[in-house]
């Protein structure tokens, strides 16, 4: 049988917009952010290829989009992204900033999983991005797994093969450039997607054409997503501040030069 492959996806602003973090009302938040173009997070965008490819030559198997984030930016996104792979859409309509608890927002994309109709668990796999542009906690996939009782996680997944008998191998990136080879015997699965191994696919407007009979009665009938603050606050927000510190030394030793690193980075 085939897969029945969940993308957990958010979107995020353009990176190359300039950003700029203020506290509002509900928090902190980013100046003018419901005006930034926004784009498909560029981590769980790697994960929605890898599993529009595997669905294509894996016979009977199927793709859901699981994304939340305001309606009217979604929809925006959602009419470039839907001509790069055949996907069905299921909104949340709910809060896309970086500052939403990692928890709150797993909560909600499990239980809009599980929700899914026809979605059958025993051919199951959850893909995203092993980190995020915003939600950069790299724990919000790992505890939608937790969510859905699937305890075969695999992080940093560059590669992703279906052997003969069924099973996957995985490839998962390690320190020193390296991989490790993991095998599952099979769904349900969740897996972290690095930067995966395809190219961005080229737009299709057939494939944008048989999205969008989905799309929109989709965006229309998003849940809210309902997620809270709980009394989180932070106490502030600011733009990494840039600093540089130039000498010109000549001759200098290996050693010299990393002592005065390490000397530096201490201060």
């Amino acid at each position: 049988m085939g897969f029945h492959i969940v993308v957990c996806a958010g979107i995020v602003p353009d990176p190359l917009q300039t950003l700029e973090p203020i506290t509002g009302p509900q928090g902190p938040a980013l100046k003018n952010e419901m005006m930034l173009p926004a784009v498909l997070d560029p981590w769980a965008k790697h994960a929605l290829f890898e599993a529009a490819h595997l669905a294509a030559k894996t016979p009977d198997s199927k793709v859901w989009l699981v994304s939340m984030a305001p309606k009217t930016k979604l929809q925006q996104v959602m009419m470039s992204i839907a001509q790069k792979a055949s996907f069905e859409l299921v909104a949340l309509d709910g809060p896309a900033s970086g500052f939403t608890d990692s928890q709150a927002v797993a909560e909600a994309l499990a239980a809009a999983i599980n929700a899914i109709s026809g979605l059958d668990r025993k051919r199951l796999l959850v893909f995203g991005g092993w980190e995020s542009a915003s939600r950069g906690a790299g724990a919000t996939l790992q505890i939608v797994g937790e969510r859905l009782g699937i305890v075969e996680q695999f992080q940093g997944v560059d590669e992703l093969s279906v052997t003969a008998s069924g099973s996957l191998r995985i490839l998962e990136r390690v320190e020193g450039g390296m991989h490790q080879i993991s095998h599952c015997d099979g769904p349900p699965a969740v897996l972290g997607w690095a930067t995966g191994s395809l190219p961005e696919p080229p737009n299709n407007p057939q494939v944008g054409m048989a999205n969008m009979r989905t799309l929109m009665p989709a965006l229309q009938k998003a849940t809210a997503a309902g997620v809270a603050v709980d009394g989180k606050s932070f106490t502030s927000v600011e733009v990494p501040k840039q600093r540089r510190d130039t000498r010109i030394v000549k001759d200098a030793s290996t050693d010299d030069i990393a002592r005065e690193i390490m000397e530096w980075i201490k201060g």
